[in-house]
């Protein structure tokens, strides 16, 4: 049977400095982190002790690669709401907290948003005059250089490796038909200088299976970091897909993407062979494709458009939930909700993809730029469409052309107001957020898996939490409840 679905982004913020454009942006990068973790709490720093990146899950381990070292300049904090802030490769990253339903995750992503608005209002007296520093939401700076938007789900260690790469690939390919947030301009060498492409992403992958983030990116991405109980659990780290905005859009990758490994881990993919012959060159050619209707060829030799294997997926997925139900994606509600979205969003694409401009990043930015050049009476290779393309994806809310859409919602202000300082009650992040909140000063670092402790004895204290959805609401409350320190809440954990 297929285990409950705890899920996480990572996103990595592009960033330059207005005013200054030589500015170095590790730098700007630290400030900009340095300057939130300073107003909202005492940094408690991440701890590195059970990284190990270098780990494949093919069953071996490359030599010499090791977790990032952190300059003493730099930030890397842990906050109250169990996220992680950090500068990772001269970008400022927010790692939500793990949730333990779709709609969780999208209310923490929207969150670290709003945490990096903050911050950039919190970094601004720290720059020099004329100076500001900006970020954008988005995957691309337009120059050849691609940062990521991650993705992490639990899935079942019993599952062979090799069968979950098997499957899950071509979901992953054909899924950017509503996970893409629209660029004007191909970055591959030979690629169309000036052309609407569906993604971001997709131009910068060169392998359907590897360990590398940066380099030759694999679309199916080994590393085996579980950060977890790893003699039951692996860790799927996704990289392909785009940072998004839209709330459905976010909903759909992550939601359908989770409910994919369900269907994976209890055998219903195994029975269809929907496996992509060419999945790196497949995966360039929907992102290029604005009709929606390119054939990928099938390991069969059969063809099918990504729509139509998002189709065949849905339609397995229908059918397990009749029979089964998700409740592995959390309450029956959200899993009724992503079906529901999932096929209206499907329907929408196939007969009219403008109908969508109200839920998808690509549709919306096309509508832009299209509506731009039409009024300027300008091709897509004018610089002012660069310009334009970037302005969707900035942070500040005077200056994003997203915030002047009306986009659909799935979350309210308030939750996600709540969600930048407060866990999410489902996982053990809401032990770490509690901790945090409770006990500050008694906190050494932290990290996914464990807490360490100093409550002035000889030696610190590591509390670990191998379970990902031990240490919720429901598993500690009782413990917290009249607990006035560190040590006490040590004692009654070792009782």
């Amino acid at each position: 049977m297929a285990i409950a679905k705890v899920l996480g982004a990572e996103t990595e913020y592009g960033i330059q400095v207005a005013g200054n454009p030589d500015a170095n942006p590790t730098i700007a990068s630290s400030v900009l982190v340095n300057a939130y973790a300073a107003e909202v709490a005492r940094r408690v720093s991440w701890d590195f002790e059970d990284e190990s990146p270098g780990r494949d899950a093919r069953g071996f381990t490359v030599d010499g690669a090791m977790p990032p070292e952190v300059e003493t300049h730099l930030a890397n904090t842990v906050l109250t709401n169990g996220a992680r802030l950090y500068v990772d490769h001269a970008h400022p990253e927010y790692s939500t907290p793990e949730c333990a339903s779709p709609l969780d995750l999208l209310t923490h992503d929207r969150a670290g948003e709003l945490v990096l608005v903050r911050a950039m209002a919190a970094a601004r007296q720290a720059m020099g005059v004329g100076e500001e520093i900006v970020v954008y939401k988005n995957n691309s700076d337009g120059k050849g250089n691609s940062y990521g938007a991650h993705e992490n789900y639990l899935v079942d260690r019993a599952v062979p490796f090799a069968r979950l790469a098997r499957e899950v690939t071509a979901h992953l390919v054909t899924r950017q038909v509503y996970t893409g947030s629209g660029k004007v301009g191909c970055e591959v060498e030979g690629g169309p200088r000036a052309a609407f492409e569906i993604t971001q992403r997709a131009d910068f992958f060169e392998e359907a299976i590897g360990l590398e983030t940066t380099l030759k990116r694999p679309i199916v991405n080994t590393r085996d970091e579980p950060h977890c109980d790893a003699t039951k659990y692996r860790r799927l780290h996704v990289i392909c897909g785009d940072a998004n905005l839209a709330e459905v859009a976010m909903f759909l990758k992550v939601g359908v993407t989770a409910l994919v490994l369900l269907l994976v881990e209890d055998g219903l993919l195994s029975e269809r062979d929907l496996v992509l012959a060419h999945p790196v060159q497949a995966m360039r050619a929907v992102s290029h494709d604005l009709t929606l209707g390119e054939p990928l060829e099938l390991v069969s030799g059969e063809t099918i458009t990504a729509i139509g294997l998002q189709w065949e997926l849905y339609d397995i997925a229908r059918k397990y939930a009749e029979d089964r139900g998700l409740a592995e994606l959390g309450p029956e509600a959200v899993g009724r909700e992503l079906l529901e979205r999932w096929e209206a969003v499907l329907g929408g694409l196939e007969s009219d993809p403008a109908s969508l401009r109200h839920q998808l990043d690509w549709v919306a930015k096309r509508e832009l730029v299209d509506a731009y050049c039409a009024r300027h009476d300008c091709g897509l290779e004018d610089h002012r469409v660069a310009v334009l393309d970037l302005q969707y994806h900035d942070m500040r809310p005077a200056r994003s052309l997203f915030a002047r859409l009306e986009m659909d919602t799935l979350v309210p202000a308030s939750a996600v107001e709540e969600a930048t300082t407060t866990a999410p009650r489902g996982t053990r992040a809401y032990f770490r957020g509690e901790c945090l909140k409770r006990f500050p000063a008694s906190i050494v670092s932290a990290n996914w898996d464990s807490i360490v402790f100093d409550v002035g004895e000889d030696a610190l204290r590591r509390v670990p939490m191998m379970e990902p959805l031990r240490g919720s609401a429901s598993h500690v409350d009782t413990l917290f409840d009249g607990c006035g320190s560190a040590a006490e809440l040590l004692r009654r954990l070792g009782a």
